[in-house]
């Protein structure tokens, strides 16, 4: 390949790129597949930038004699990329690479959330991922390749397969005291999505307000906002959802966490689970019950469901993202009959059912009792945890009180005045490489805060080890 002076345009080039350098692999592909590797070849130079945007390529004559092909097959290649705008030619001015393609393909970013590389992380949501059970879920996964029928690979019922929704009616049923019919069970990539086709649904029946507990969990707001419907903050007490703000807030359907609060770590009383349903039943509502920790009780049996009361008023999600790991993407919603065909043709259109492999596998997991298996290991492990948190708060931050039943992934910990103000509590304990979440991060108006002062603290402790829980209160405290 000769160095070219100008561009068919008479602007200035530099010297040739010595392509066939690049290209030189291609030679040795087999005949029939010369060609297509040829053209792969071409194309990723330019697109990675080492074939630069103006650029002459040698003739088809050259370029052949350089790699020992046949020169019809890099007439071919440079016809095939002139087509698809890569390379531009004019007669008699020679093949370039066309200006239309832009930089080297960027890497793909990682925008999934992470630990913020703090000394103590104690930001809540997050089980230990490393009791992920992989032996376990390799034999499974084995064991669902072998036996899956092949007509179980198509397309699945939007709601999911029925041996996984026969499985999980039977476990829901045990564990946590639902009335699960597995008609009405959807299968769903997460609780995230339950609350998306849930405010699809509602929209569609002209609701377009839902209320929220306050304090809350934020994820609700953006999940019902992007399906129409306008979140209203109902205030929590130590007994559940203020029935009174309730009525007034004028919603008919309302999400509630009773078996265990999130933030306050609370379990909705008996009568103001039965005061709740009552409510429903008088304006015609749902309450939409999001279970996302029921399990993990530790000082007796857990709660049962609310939904096991009224299943024509509560819409019922769990997930797999606590007990496994949130990354599988895997939960389930139970829903009353008068909305299952509007929520299940709303997962039909929005991805055409969840993964059948997936569903297969979680079903045998289930199945062969692993499940319970690996429930049994978490609680051991958290209730550990637990305990280690609370005594390392009693013996580093005395005064310190921990509110909200023994259950769950976090606990609520308000610390004596001296250590306020919360702000410059959290600036310090960040200073430090502690990584805190205030109630307040929680709650939709601080306005109605008894005292600005107060050092409230939502503190996750399920992925802590026992001495990473101790170091990081005693980095608080010092």
């Amino acid at each position: 390949m000769r160095p070219s002076e100008t561009n068919p345009d008479g602007t200035a080039e530099s010297a040739v790129s010595p392509a066939w350098e690049l290209l030189l692999p291609t030679a040795s592909a087999p005949a029939r597949a010369r060609g297509r590797s040829l053209q792969a070849a071409l194309r990723e130079a330019v697109r990675s930038g080492r074939l630069a945007p103006g650029t002459r390529l040698p003739s088809s004559r050259d370029l052949a004699a350089d790699l020992g092909v046949s020169r019809g097959l890099v007439t071919e290649a440079y016809e095939q990329l002139t087509a698809e705008g890569y390379l531009r030619s004019g007669r008699g001015a020679g093949t370039w690479v066309s200006g239309a393609v832009r930089a080297a393909r960027p890497r793909a970013r990682d925008l999934a959330p992470r630990s913020p590389g703090t000394e103590a992380d104690f930001v809540p949501g997050t089980p230990d991922l490393s009791l992920f059970p992989r032996a376990a879920w390799a034999a499974a996964q084995r064991g669902v390749l072998a036996e899956l029928p092949h007509q179980d690979l198509g397309y699945p019922d939007p709601r999911g397969l029925p041996r996984l929704r026969t499985a999980l009616a039977e476990l829901l049923a045990r564990r946590r005291g639902v009335v699960a019919d597995p008609e009405r069970i959807v299968v769903v990539s997460g609780v995230a999505q339950a609350t998306t086709l849930l405010g699809f649904a509602l929209h569609a029946r002209g609701l377009r307000t839902v209320g929220v507990e306050n304090p809350g969990s934020p994820q609700h707001d953006a999940l019902y906002t992007a399906a129409g419907v306008t979140t209203v903050p109902v205030p929590v007490d130590d007994e559940g959802l203020r029935l009174g703000a309730l009525r007034e807030s004028d919603v008919r359907a309302v999400v509630t966490t009773p078996s265990h609060q999130f933030p306050t770590g609370i379990a909705y009383a008996a009568r103001r689970r039965a005061e709740l349903l009552d409510w429903a039943r008088s304006v015609d509502g749902l309450v939409l019950e999001d279970d996302y920790d029921g399990d993990f009780r530790y000082d007796r049996a857990p709660v049962g469901a609310l939904q096991g009361l009224d299943p024509e008023r509560v819409a019922y999600t769990g997930s797999v993202s606590k007990s496994l790991a949130p990354g599988l993407r895997l939960g389930w919603l139970l829903v009353p009959e008068s909305l299952a065909d509007e929520v299940v043709e709303r997962k039909r259109t929005m991805d055409l059912g969840h993964p059948t492999l997936d569903q297969a596998l979680f079903a045998r997991f289930v199945e062969r009792g692993d499940y319970d298996r690996q429930l049994r290991r978490c609680q051991r492990a958290y209730r550990e945890r637990r305990d280690a948190l609370v005594a390392a708060l009693a013996e580093h931050l005395p005064g310190s009180e921990v509110s909200g039943i023994a259950a769950g992934l976090h606990v609520i910990a308000a610390l004596p005045p001296r250590y306020g103000p919360e702000e410059r509590f959290l600036a310090r304990v960040a200073e430090a490489g502690v990584a805190v979440r205030p109630l307040t991060d929680y709650t939709h108006a601080r306005a109605g805060q008894d005292d600005d002062t107060a050092v409230r603290l939502v503190l996750g402790y399920a992925h802590l080890s026992p001495a990473r829980i101790r170091a990081g209160v005693r980095l608080m405290a010092e």
